[in-house]
């Protein structure tokens, strides 16, 4: 089996309350704990990183849309750096959050049916979407003639997901509705206007689920065993290619 259905399913207008907590860091720009501050340097990072790679592939900036912009770092790293961007965030704390730093989100696509994007990105917002084929469909209207698409998800075939099993971090259940494998992530697409041409580990995220899992797991945080699962998920993928977390590049060919 490549493709994991969270089981029973929520309603979708029950979805909103599982968002709620204040624990869901993505929503917040929390640095109270440890955990907080890791989450928070890592981002830091990744923003640069994830501005490389669709640089790398798309050098001349032109009009950007990140799906589930949450508090709207990257949208305004982007922004900062030539981009013309825009965004969706369905979470009216995180909205307001993002509009505090000049970057105006807003609650879903509607406003954007007559509108075309050079890039499109969904960093770590696939597994949230309710319903999968008519996300699809949504991108290949939004997204211009070979323009960009980069989506990232958590892997559970990786080695810390296979490590913690139940307990491991990035299944976060009922949140997560889907869990992928390269395998079925790429099959999801097969058919689409969208021709994937690479994908990239998202590293750092080993470390980070291994922490969150061993906190599940033992109810403490176990930082240097977080790290050492975190690091073996790593090395061990330099062979597999199973990492725990993967971006996904896509062209749309027509």
């Amino acid at each position: 089996m490549h493709l994991l259905v969270t089981t029973p399913k929520p309603d979708l207008d029950q979805l909103p309350s599982y968002y709620k907590s204040e624990n869901y860091i993505s929503h917040t720009d929390s640095q109270d704990s440890i955990t907080d501050k890791i989450y928070q340097s890592v981002k830091k990072r990744m923003l640069v990183k994830k501005l490389s790679w669709i640089d790398s592939h798309f050098p001349e900036q032109g009009k950007l849309l990140d799906i589930g912009a949450g508090t709207g770092e990257f949208l305004l790293s982007a922004k900062n750096n030539g981009w013309k961007v825009k965004g969706i965030e369905p979470n009216e704390n995180a909205r307001t959050l993002a509009k505090q730093k000049g970057i105006k989100l807003v609650q879903d696509s509607s406003k954007f049916k007559a509108e075309k994007f050079d890039v499109i990105t969904m960093w770590h917002v696939f597994e949230h979407v309710y319903d999968l084929k008519n996300q699809i469909i949504e991108l290949e209207q939004l997204l211009k003639k070979d323009g960009l698409l980069i989506i990232a998800v958590p892997n559970f075939k990786s080695y810390d997901a296979l490590y913690y099993k139940e307990h491991w971090a990035a299944f976060d259940v009922p949140r997560h509705l889907w869990h992928f494998s390269r395998k079925s992530f790429k099959k999801l697409f097969s058919g689409t206007s969208f021709s994937q041409f690479d994908e990239k580990p998202l590293l750092f995220d080993s470390f980070y689920v291994s922490l969150l899992s061993e906190k599940y797991k033992t109810k403490k945080s176990n930082f240097l065993k977080a790290f050492f699962i975190g690091l073996k998920s790593n090395l061990k993928a330099k062979k597999s290619l199973e990492y725990s977390s993967i971006a996904y590049f896509f062209r749309k060919s027509i």
